[in-house]
């Protein structure tokens, strides 16, 4: 299984899970809060509690910061697959643009008062 899991509360995150839903034609990807259940059950608590990283579970396999977000986006298929290309860029170049990013987006993006609540027509691929 693959899960998206990300920050409930933050726009950037909730825009990335958006992106993703609208593009993800065979529905493969689940999408659950880091401040859930599904996360607490399935990550350590050192990832879930920064809240700072988007994570990508794929079989089993963790991936945090800008190797989340790229293979996320590769599985995608056909031009996302590009996105790939990325990850020949040192990592902690990635990182470091991922972690600036991360710390400025409540102020750049803002933030919600609750968690995302899911479409009716979302609802099966959202855990808890």
């Amino acid at each position: 299984m693959k899960i998206i899991f990300f920050d409930g509360h933050c726009n950037l995150c909730n825009w990335f899970v958006d992106f993703l839903i609208r593009r993800d034609r065979t529905q493969s990807l689940r999408f659950a809060p880091l401040q859930g259940k599904t996360a607490e059950r399935e990550l350590p608590p050192a990832i879930r509690e920064s809240l700072a990283t988007v994570v990508y579970l794929d079989n089993g396999k963790a991936y945090t910061e800008s190797g989340a977000a790229i293979r996320a986006v590769s599985d995608l298929g056909g031009v996302f697959r590009l996105m790939n290309t990325l990850l020949v860029i040192p990592r902690f170049i990635r990182d470091a643009v991922y972690r600036y990013i991360a710390r400025n987006r409540y102020k750049w993006f803002g933030r919600r008062e609750t968690c995302r609540i899911p479409t009716e027509s979302e609802r099966a691929r959202f855990l808890d």
